[in-house]
């Protein structure tokens, strides 16, 4: 996936936004909302500040893969041999 590539996601996977989204609005604005304006809504979420989410998750996955990386390292210096110099 390009980074100008928009996410798409299932037709399960928005189904189950949309419930989310719905039960949201029931419980804490006591508020029904249709599931189309709840598509629009996840949409223009998504428009709006997906990006945000999105990168946090490209940081933290950075971070992993750092940490990994140092363990592979730490690692491959623990298989070195003694060479009879100093």
């Amino acid at each position: 996936m390009k980074p100008s590539e928009p996410i798409e996601f299932s037709k399960e996977e928005m189904r189950d936004m949309v419930r989310r989204v719905q039960a949201y609005f029931d419980t804490e604005l006591d508020q029904e909302l249709g599931a189309l304006p709840a598509e629009m809504l996840i949409a223009f979420f998504g428009r709006e500040v997906g990006a945000f989410f999105y990168n946090r998750g490209l940081r933290d996955a950075q971070a992993v893969f750092t940490a990994k990386a140092e363990d592979v390292a730490d690692q491959i210096y623990g298989l070195e041999q003694k060479t009879g110099g100093r």
